[in-house]
């Protein structure tokens, strides 16, 4: 009985070498189960919640990439969409397509995407970050001290707040969301009226 056991594990021993070997020199389709960034489900608009009575977003500072100051008067007219972001946020980054896409459909209406970064490295961080997700439709705004943030009472990011065409915060979405969508562009019209 001996015997046999010790036969038996040669020719899987034998056969376990011999497919490892064969393995090293095929190439094989390799499924890779982790991918790129992370898996983030982006939210709908039922996510976002009215501002009642809308109001006007309290007085804050921000800056342009060439660090010149801005506030929400410089966008006095048009309806905005503040989205209060980071490259460093997973949820953020997996927005950013969507919102690129919402201000490229939306520009001609006279609604502004306005992404403001807490990003401490500055405008040079994220025009790394726009190329490397071929964002093209997005101007650069910085809040790296993150006051602006604590002003208008961010929790979290991303946090978005739709403003309409006279300054006045109609509604916020806290989390990713999907820009994009019809229902979104739907939506967020229908607030900036």
């Amino acid at each position: 009985m001996d015997l046999l056991i010790r036969r038996t594990f040669m020719r899987v021993g034998m056969a376990g070498t011999l497919a490892a070997v064969g393995m090293a020199r095929k190439p094989q389709a390799q499924t890779i189960l982790t991918p790129k960034e992370p898996v983030v489900r982006l939210m709908g608009m039922e996510a976002m919640k009215p501002t009642e009575p809308p109001a006007p977003p309290a007085p804050q500072d921000f800056t342009d990439a060439d660090g010149k100051p801005v506030t929400l008067a410089d966008f006095k007219g048009k309806g905005v969409i503040l989205n209060l972001w980071a490259t460093w946020c997973v949820p953020c980054v997996a927005e950013m397509p969507a919102l690129d896409a919402m201000s490229k459909r939306l520009a001609a209406e006279g609604i502004v995407v306005v992404p403001i970064s807490s990003d401490r490295g500055g405008a040079a961080v994220v025009r790394k970050f726009y190329a490397s997700h071929d964002i093209a439709h997005l101007g650069i705004w910085l809040d790296p001290r993150g006051v602006a943030a604590r002003g208008w009472g961010a929790r979290g990011l991303p946090t978005t707040l739709i403003i309409d065409r006279e300054g006045r915060e109609k509604a916020r979405l806290e989390g990713g969301a999907e820009w994009a969508s019809d229902e979104a562009i739907t939506a967020i019209r229908a607030l900036i009226a």
